[in-house]
């Protein structure tokens, strides 16, 4: 895909999330996919790829430090709608030897050691869950964090040669548990005890009131260092586009 390529499909989308993920789904079905995390935004868009039977392949990372309850939403979004959810797990060779040299807990001990562990968990998986695939969805919003209010909904992702789309990316939070509510839709009970980003049970922890979205997330580290590596933005994204 080319400057031009780029430009006619960003005409194309911003027109409603419905609307947006059928023209995904008809002009690159077969290599499109969304990353779930079952988080609530993520439900949502679930449910319109699963109700609409879009050609989106959906997948997730298991980490497989999850909590209960992440994987309970997972099991009944499996039984509500009776689709597959693609599933990528750390390698196992590297984890291993990770755990060996590190401990289980390293992650507390040091940046370096957490980002390793990142890396290994999902990272890597989420290399090996995009390869071939030309357009890659996620349900980031603009209210998650102040770096990503000014976001376009359409980037190139450049460490993974991708386009990203965010079709939720203006949605309000209330508008995404209105939704969940009107459809009726499984969401991860943890989101009532006052977890907002919910990543792996030892890494992410309530929010008190007042808080940042992420301030549950990494809480031991300076804010400025929170982030796993998932989700690096250019400034540019048409700019960067391979010819």
């Amino acid at each position: 895909m080319n400057n031009q390529q780029y430009n006619e499909l960003q005409q194309q989308l911003g027109k409603g999330a419905v609307s947006d993920l059928q023209t995904i789904s008809d002009l690159f079905g077969g290599v499109s996919v969304f990353s779930t995390s079952f988080s609530e935004e993520d439900q949502v868009i679930a449910h319109l790829i699963f109700s609409g039977n879009l050609n989106i392949k959906v997948f997730t990372l298991d980490t497989g430090r999850l909590f209960p309850e992440t994987y309970s939403v997972w099991s009944r979004t499996l039984e509500q709608y009776q689709k597959s959810i693609h599933t990528f797990y750390p390698d196992a060779v590297a984890l291993q030897q990770f755990i060996t040299d590190k401990g289980p807990n390293s992650f507390y001990e040091s940046v370096e050691n957490r980002k390793s562990c990142c890396h290994i968990r999902k990272v890597e998986p989420l290399q090996r869950a995009l390869l071939g695939n030309k357009i890659w969805i996620t349900g980031i919003r603009a209210e998650h964090s102040s770096n990503r209010h000014d976001m376009p909904q359409l980037e190139w992702d450049d460490s993974n040669h991708i386009f990203k789309f965010h079709p939720l990316l203006h949605w309000t939070t209330e508008e995404v548990k209105q939704f969940i509510r009107t459809h009726q839709i499984p969401y991860n009970a943890l989101h009532d005890k006052g977890f907002v980003s919910i990543g792996c049970a030892p890494c992410t922890r309530a929010i008190k009131p007042g808080e940042d979205f992420r301030a549950g997330r990494w809480w031991w580290e300076d804010s400025s260092k929170k982030e796993c590596g998932l989700h690096v933005h250019a400034e540019t994204p048409s700019a960067v586009i391979p010819q």
